[in-house]
């Protein structure tokens, strides 16, 4: 309260020299934690690494606010901070399904910041690939959306090729309509398929007369959408700006709260932060029963698993592979129980990973 009175009773001049200030102590102070982040990476490699990415060390900073900042606006100043830090220790790239401005080009940015070398491609296989051959350090992917389940392409991916998930981001997706031209000008609707499925109710009360066109990204229809005459994209908020958009109608989702969750790939194991989850993968004997069996093992050792997909194996018409997550880091002790019990009841067991749980974010 003193602290407050006394900027009362500056003028504004002195405001002026005060706000620069503290500006030039915010900039000692960013370059000080660079400093004693790159001095972490080389005495201890391993505590860098957990440094630079780990969101759990500066939450209690975060925590400790009083206002009157949002923690949105401070977990953005802190992402930045982070990213720059990973900069100055070792060149990172991060590939993602894009092009620019696409819903995992924010999920990247929300998680890497803009300090690393984004490196938009064509499809979800070629981000697994990407890893697979060295090109990338890690990959960012769809999993899954609450409105559309889960996202086919990034599960069979995870069946060809050992890739590891290190970490999830949780995005609010929000559906704009957008175009340059007036909603009764509007004859084609232009989206990806996930996009115009969440989106499928509005549209057919607000434009049943146009004709919807699927797309490889909500970006590409923005693209679009910006150089063809009654043409209008789904997409964000962020295309909108970049590609000279406007926002028609906003907000436009079915689903109010609609998430998608991406899949961080690649990378270290991410370490134990006591809120994690395990995701794995698995292929069962095709008898009676043998799903029961393990379904079981988790039961006994009182795992709760939060999600649970079949998935047709390959060149098989009646085998599948399961996907499961479940609470809990497999270095816990009754995770690394109930995992090694799991490895003596399937046929194939592939831990895919663990990582923090993320809260959903706008």
């Amino acid at each position: 309260m003193s602290k407050m009175r006394s900027l009362k009773a500056l003028s504004r001049g002195q405001l002026t020299k005060e706000v620069s200030r503290i500006d030039r102590d915010l900039v000692k102070l960013m370059n000080e934690r660079a400093k004693a982040v790159r001095q972490l990476a080389i005495a201890a490699p391993e505590a860098g690494e957990e440094l630079r990415l780990g969101e759990q060390l500066w939450s209690d900073a975060i925590g400790s606010s009083r206002g009157p900042l949002d923690e949105r606006v401070l977990r953005a100043t802190f992402r930045e901070l982070a990213s720059g830090c990973r900069a100055l220790i070792k060149p990172v790239r991060v590939a993602y399904l894009g092009p620019l401005y696409s819903y995992s080009y924010l999920a990247a940015i929300e998680r890497f910041g803009t300090s690393v070398e984004l490196a938009p491609v064509s499809t979800i296989a070629v981000v697994f690939e990407e890893l697979n051959r060295g090109h990338a350090d890690f990959g960012v992917v769809p999993l899954e959306n609450s409105t559309d389940g889960r996202v086919v392409d990034t599960l069979g991916m995870f069946a060809r090729l050992p890739v590891r998930i290190c970490g999830e981001v949780q995005l609010r997706i929000h559906h704009n309509l957008l175009a340059k031209c007036p909603r009764n000008e509007i004859q084609e609707v232009y989206s990806k398929p996930q996009a115009l499925s969440q989106c499928r109710d509005w549209l057919a009360k607000h434009l049943p007369t146009a004709r919807v066109v699927e797309m490889t990204s909500t970006a590409a229809a923005a693209q679009l959408a910006a150089q063809k005459p009654g043409a209008a994209a789904v997409a964000s908020r962020l295309a909108a700006t970049n590609y000279g958009l406007d926002l028609v109608a906003e907000n436009i989702e079915d689903n109010r709260h609609n998430v998608t969750r991406f899949a961080v790939i690649g990378g270290d194991a991410a370490p134990r932060t006591g809120k994690d989850k395990t995701a794995v993968m698995f292929e069962i004997p095709h008898q009676p029963g043998s799903l029961a069996d393990v379904m079981a093992i988790f039961k006994r050792e009182k795992l709760n698993m939060t999600w649970i997909e079949s998935f047709p194996l390959a060149g098989s018409n009646s085998e599948y592979l399961f996907f499961i997550e479940l609470e809990g880091h497999q270095t816990d002790f009754k995770v690394k129980r109930a995992l090694q019990l799991l490895a003596k009841k399937t046929v194939r067991l592939e831990i895919l990973g663990s990582y923090a749980t993320a809260e959903p974010i706008d």
